[in-house]
């Protein structure tokens, strides 16, 4: 099973990379995660995750793929590897001559139980990825100084 999400944000890739990969930070704009530690290769991370009107989930995942200003991944497992895991993955893709970014925020669960807790997570976990690109985007574009006046906020967000 996985989730995909997506969402236009008018800032260059570097900018939103400042903003994703400032851990410290996501207190102050993220409704969504909570992550400690650092976006390096091999770092175990503490990550936090409470899904709207869902319950908190804590695990400690690996940084398995760092590529500066494109791609951050981590895995992490439940109980132990093979029964549930989950490779949570952002994806930031420039637009418009580098001068704003596509970003892909998505996760892929595999694992024994990942049939059935997939099942159970998916509504919640989608929700809080919606939120947490919205609120990205908010936080990005307001530190950038663009402002998007279209109608509709989090406008650009799709979901496959």
């Amino acid at each position: 099973m996985e989730l995909v999400t997506h969402i236009d944000i008018d800032a260059p890739p570097e900018r939103v990379w400042e903003v994703l990969t400032d851990f410290d930070h996501y207190h102050e704009w993220n409704p969504f995660a909570r992550v400690a530690g650092r976006p390096t290769q091999n770092a175990r991370l503490h990550v936090e995750l409470t899904p709207p009107s869902g319950r908190t989930m804590r695990f400690r995942p690996t940084v398995t793929r760092v590529e500066h200003g494109r791609d951050l991944r981590w895995l992490g497992h439940l109980l132990r590897p093979g029964v549930f895991d989950g490779e949570h993955r952002f994806v930031l893709e420039p637009l418009d001559g580098g001068n704003r970014t596509a970003l892909t925020h998505a996760e892929a669960f595999t694992g024994e139980l990942s049939p059935l807790a997939g099942r159970a997570v998916r509504a919640g976990t989608q929700r809080g990825f919606e939120a947490m690109n919205v609120a990205l985007k908010r936080r990005v574009e307001g530190a950038s100084g663009a402002h998007d006046t279209r109608a509709g906020a989090g406008h650009g967000q799709t979901t496959t």
